[in-house]
């Protein structure tokens, strides 16, 4: 549905001097694909490119270089009625923190009515269906409607939040850390429910989170991002069962699972500027296996079974003889 083919994402920084600004590298060289219905995760530390990445995919952040590709058409060259009329309608954003996404003067259902009015779906009993409609999908009572988003907890403006990014009946949801500003009482609850839409109404969804452990088990693919470079990609499965990179590893043991046991990994060295990144691999000041070889140039990409790829010199696990071009 979405592809992302070699996306650049370069912003002005203040530091630098007078004539001339420095760049943060927010995304370098980012090739991604999302399929219909299936579940990509996103994984990284902050500062990683995770929400940039987002942005692009979105299409709320047009690419310094490289191209996102909407069903085969390159979104940035579609007319702007086109955009927010075709791309705008198929893609739904749920955003981190839902007390800053919400428009606090305004009810439920103005909320959810919103995006209907904008596009001008149906008539005015349509959209008041819809909305009810909406409601019913998230689980929330009928009297939500006229509460206004204060009045309610944090994980029922989450769901008002994803019920309006289900409102056009989007192919893809993107949700940008989720479940991080709320409680951990009710982080289950709203997985378990994005989880139950996918499999209702055949939605795919981008859930972006440094959380690997809980995404792992949500997620048909995962990408891992370090410093705004895709390390590591793959079928969940494979890459929990045998992660290649460096990175994937220590993501997996800062967040340990109670059904494995996992050593802790304890990160040493610097961690690089994003204005100044190194010329090699991203993650050699602080890995454990770098040697000078990672320090070069990023590596290229090596393959294992089915759709596993990453960028490690010296990876857990060896890359298929077949498919390496490392």
């Amino acid at each position: 549905m979405i592809r992302l083919d070699h996306v650049h994402v370069r912003h002005r920084a203040r530091s630098g001097g007078v004539f001339r600004r420095d760049s943060v590298h927010a995304l370098t060289d980012t090739s991604l694909e999302v399929r219909k219905g299936e579940i990509v995760g996103l994984v990284g530390e902050s500062g990683c490119g995770k929400s940039t990445l987002a942005r692009v995919l979105t299409g709320l952040q047009k690419p310094t270089e490289g191209e996102v590709l909407f069903r085969g058409e390159d979104l940035w060259r579609m007319p702007a009625a086109r955009r927010r009329s075709e791309f705008g309608s198929s893609v739904g954003v749920v955003f981190q923190d839902p007390s800053t996404a919400l428009n606090p003067r305004l009810t439920v259902r103005q909320i959810l009515r919103d995006p209907l009015d904008v596009h001008r779906r149906g008539d005015e009993g349509q959209r008041e269906r819809r909305v009810e409609e909406l409601l019913d999908l998230v689980g929330l009572p009928g009297h939500t409607l006229a509460a206004l988003p204060g009045r309610l907890s944090g994980g029922q403006r989450q769901r008002v939040a994803i019920a309006r990014a289900l409102a056009l009946e989007p192919e893809l949801i993107v949700a940008d850390e989720p479940t991080s500003a709320l409680d951990v009482s009710v982080r289950a609850q709203v997985l378990n429910l994005l989880v139950d839409l996918r499999a209702r109404l055949g939605l795919g969804m981008v859930l972006i989170s440094h959380d690997i452990q809980t995404v792992r088990y949500l997620a048909d693919r995962l990408a891992v991002l370090y410093l705004g470079r895709i390390v590591e990609e793959g079928r969940a499965a494979d890459i929990a069962a045998a992660p290649a990179h460096p990175y994937t590893e220590a993501l997996f043991s800062a967040t340990p699972s109670l059904l494995e046991h996992t050593e802790r990994i304890v990160l040493t060295g610097p961690v690089p500027s994003a204005t100044n990144p190194p010329p090699g691999c991203p993650f050699s000041t602080r890995c454990w296996r770098a040697d000078a070889d990672c320090a070069t140039a990023f590596p290229a990409p090596s393959y294992g079974e089915g759709e596993h790829r990453w960028h490690c010199v010296h990876p857990q696990i060896p890359a298929h003889p077949a498919r390496s071009t490392s």
